[in-house]
Formats: structure tokens, C-alpha cells, sequence
């Protein structure tokens, strides 16, 4: 395969996780946002007090939505160590989303809820930067290049005849593959 049918399949299965991490990532600022107007109308509580609460809830909804959705075919052997990192940065994307609105807030007193909302959505682009990042390098691990399920057939070797496309296409297949689960689903005994 030529290295421009590999990078452009590289970058065919990168810009489909950024879409499933960005659809994820939509519904919980939806939910941070929500929680977060929720909390400043309804309680007493100051602003950045509620933006971490509401950081926090969606934090937790987008866990479920990237272990079961846009990570799913990630190694899953080491819960707890995922769910610390991934709790771990988290954290660090809370500082630096609520620390942007802390700045606005007490540092240039920008308190309207209107630039609450809007240094909130700010510091939330940022930090999804960072999480983006620390989430796909170190806490959704993809699975070692050798382990392969075990009814795959064994990888082909490009040849002179084969296209570049098509060879394109089984080399993004191939590394689909690597990244699925070694693990098989024995079906259910037929009962009578």
C-alpha cells in the first residue's frame, strides 16, 4: 500500500472517532450547560461553585457515552485504571474549563449570565482540547497490534495486482480489526 493510501486511511478513522468524541462531547454540554443555568437560577450557590457541579454531572454522563460508544472497541481489561485516569483528567479539564470562568468572574468581575454562559463555553472548548487528548492517549488505550481475534484470517500481503484502493481499504480493515476485542460471544443454546 502507499503511504498516501495509509495516511489517508489514518486519517479516515481519525476523523471518525473526533466525530463520535465531538457527539458525545455535544451531549455533555448540553447536560454541563443545562445543569449549570439550572444551578445558578434555582440555588444560591456562586458561580463557579455551580460550574463544577455541573462540570461533574456531565463528566459522569460523558464517561458512559465514550466507554460505550466512541471508545467501545478499546481495551477494556483494566476498569479501574481507566476510570482513575479518566477521572484524573477530567479533573484537570475541570480546572482549566472553570478556571477560565473563575478568571472572568473575579478576575476582569464579567458576571452577567450571559458572559457567565459564554466564558463557561469557552473554557469548555478548552479543556475538550486537553481531554480529547489525554483521553485517546492514555486513557482509552487502543488494543497491542498483535493481539487479533481469533477467527480472523491472517493478514494479506499487498501485491503488484492489487490497486492502491483496494489494498487502502483492507489495510483500514486490518487495523479495525487489531483495535476490536479479542474476546467472542458464544451464542445462546437453542432450547426445544
Amino acid at each position: 500500500m502507499s503511504e498516501r493510501g495509509a495516511l489517508r486511511a489514518r486519517l479516515d478513522l481519525l476523523a471518525r472517532e473526533v466525530a463520535k468524541f465531538g457527539a458525545v462531547g455535544a451531549v455533555g454540554l448540553l447536560v454541563n450547560i443545562a445543569v449549570f443555568n439550572l444551578l445558578r437560577h434555582t440555588t444560591d450557590l456562586q458561580v463557579v461553585r455551580a460550574s463544577v457541579l455541573a462540570t461533574f454531572v456531565a463528566i459522569l454522563c460523558n464517561y458512559v457515552g465514550f466507554r460505550y460508544w466512541t471508545y467501545r472497541d478499546r481495551d477494556k481489561t483494566g476498569r479501574t485504571r481507566e476510570l482513575t485516569l479518566f477521572l484524573l483528567f477530567s479533573a484537570a479539564g475541570a480546572v482549566i474549563e472553570n478556571g477560565v470562568l473563575y478568571l472572568a468572574t473575579y478576575g476582569f468581575d464579567w458576571n452577567s449570565p450571559v458572559q457567565s454562559n459564554v466564558f463557561k463555553i469557552l473554557g469548555i472548548g478548552i479543556a475538550t482540547l486537553f481531554r480529547f487528548w489525554s483521553y485517546r492517549t492514555w486513557v482509552f488505550k487502543a488494543l497491542p497490534a498483535e493481539v487479533r481475534p481469533a477467527e480472523a484470517p491472517p493478514a494479506k500481503t499487498p501485491s503488484a495486482e492489487t490497486p492502491p484502493a483496494e489494498e487502502a481499504t483492507r489495510s483500514a480493515e486490518r487495523f479495525l480489526e487489531q483495535r476490536r476485542p479479542a474476546e467472542t460471544v458464544e451464542p445462546d443454546p437453542v432450547r426445544h
